[in-house]
């Protein structure tokens, strides 16, 4: 990781309803996961069901903020999918991350996207400096 920090994104399928719509799991999982993570949760998670216009959009939602950033999660229980957002500015455990959400939801399959965020982020100048310069000269020759 180079830039501002780590954005993992997993979307998970063929989730297991009853995990899907488990207020209190989804509650818990934000509560004690950033310190798995090694995080500073800064307040208590949000967590709280929807009801769409269309009855089978219906879901849970939840949010962690964390000094390092936040932890989101949707679930869609009739669909059986579920969407969660990871962002921190320090590192953390990708595939440690990844498993622990396929095994919390019991999903059957996952799309993992990973991004380094931020690249240009001053964290230590002189590597955002190098970015910058080696992106300039790929761009403009």
């Amino acid at each position: 990781m180079m830039g501002f920090g780590q954005h993992l994104m997993i979307d998970g399928y063929g989730g297991e309803r009853d995990r899907l719509e488990d207020l209190e799991g989804l509650y818990r999982f934000l509560d004690g996961y950033p310190a798995k993570m090694g995080m500073t949760k800064i307040m208590p998670p949000y967590v709280f069901e929807y009801k769409g216009s269309k009855p089978k959009d219906w879901g849970l939602s939840g949010v962690v903020l964390i000094a390092e950033s936040h932890i989101s999660i949707h679930t869609f229980p009739e669909k059986g999918f579920v969407s969660v957002d990871f962002f921190s500015c320090k590192w953390f455990d990708t595939e440690a991350a990844v498993k622990e959400v396929e095994e919390t939801f019991g999903l059957k399959k996952l799309e993992v996207h990973h991004l380094d965020r931020g690249r240009e982020f001053p964290k230590e100048i002189e590597k955002a400096t190098a970015i910058i310069r080696q992106d300039r000269l790929v761009r403009f020759g």
